[in-house]
């Protein structure tokens, strides 16, 4: 079908529950993607330095991230197995000749059931905030992305972050699903309502900017693309493209929140199993200034090319997909209405 035909339908003709189902089938895809590149990280840091019984490290699956805990005396665990590496390469070869291909998937079921709520929750806010906000902002309209991102961000965090810390408590203590409202109860007789949201703060500072911004320089760069090709609507390869070059900017911008926000969260992770007597710092300012104290300020810009390596390709899959189904909707909302 032509981008003219296309065109001829407004895309917010499409209802919050394509926009749910193309969301989840992105961040599906996301994962299956960019789930290896993390599963041969983690394989490649133990190797260098074996995790200590209780220890908390953090998985990516291209989605968002997940605190995992080191099993005590589970030598069978997925980031325990042997190999002799020399490097991603050569992992990612030894690991499918070795274990099988499916190995480059290890662990990303469980995260699954946190990440996709939260990316469906997350892009369906975004589509309709942006509708909404585009209509009253008037000549300012050019600002609805940066911050409906800032708002659906924002929303979330907030849903998923008490969950994503009752899962970790759960994995840590070795409970089923079955015991949750147990695990939720303890929680709130030991420490109250507001420790549910442990790491809310560092995570908001890394993240709602991060969408700010993302979002922003999407939109203004899938339209100037579209403009420099002459198409009328948006390809596969200009979404993808403005998908990359804005989450590679806006993950730079924000690399010192990601530090703190990983930092943070491992300590709590540790913090909820109990293997560590420290505290958790008080504040993002203190942990920033603790993190300048030991590594100076370099130490906030560490990882600067694993996050980009991660995020760029993230973005440019989560987005182009999720355009792809939105388009597959409006297709057929033609052909019906034809």
């Amino acid at each position: 079908m032509s981008s003219q035909k296309s065109s001829s339908v407004p895309r917010e003709y499409i209802t919050p529950v394509q926009q749910m189902i193309a969301s989840c089938s992105g961040a599906i895809i996301t994962s299956l993607f960019v789930t290896p590149l993390d599963v041969v990280k983690t394989r490649l840091q133990v190797q260098r330095n074996p995790f200590p019984k209780g220890k908390c490290f953090v998985y990516c699956n291209g989605l968002m991230d997940h605190v995992c805990v080191c099993e005590n005396g589970n030598s069978k665990a997925w980031y325990k197995k042997p190999g002799h590496f020399s490097g991603t390469l050569d992992a990612f070869i030894k690991i499918i000749r070795m274990e099988g291909i499916r190995s480059l998937w290890s662990g990303l079921p469980p995260t699954l059931v946190m990440a996709v709520p939260a990316t469906v929750i997350y892009f369906t806010c975004y589509d309709q905030l942006c509708a909404v906000l585009k209509l009253r902002m008037g000549d300012r309209s050019d600002y609805a992305p940066l911050l409906a991102g800032a708002i659906a961000r924002v929303g979330s965090v907030t849903v998923i972050s008490p969950l994503e810390l009752i899962r970790t408590k759960m994995q840590s203590e070795k409970q089923s699903y079955r015991e949750l409202s147990a695990v939720i109860q303890s929680a709130l007789h030991s420490e109250g309502w507001r420790s549910l949201w442990r790491g809310w703060g560092p995570t908001l500072l890394r993240d709602v900017p991060f969408s700010a911004m993302y979002w922003f320089n999407y939109e203004k760069g899938k339209a100037w693309l579209c403009q420099y090709y002459n198409s009328t609507d948006p390809t596969f390869a200009i979404t993808f493209t403005a998908g990359a070059l804005s989450g590679s900017f806006a993950s730079v911008v924000t690399l010192p929140f990601d530090v703190v926000k990983t930092k943070r969260q491992v300590e709590l992770g540790e913090l909820i199993i109990c293997v560590v007597s420290t505290q958790v710092s008080s504040s993002t300012y203190h942990l920033m200034k603790r993190i300048v104290a030991e590594n100076g300020v370099s130490g906030l810009f560490a990882g600067f090319l694993p996050r980009l390596i991660k995020v760029a390709p993230a973005c440019a899959i989560m987005i182009s997909t999720y355009e792809f189904g939105k388009a597959f909707f409006l297709h057929l909302l033609l052909r019906l209405n034809s």
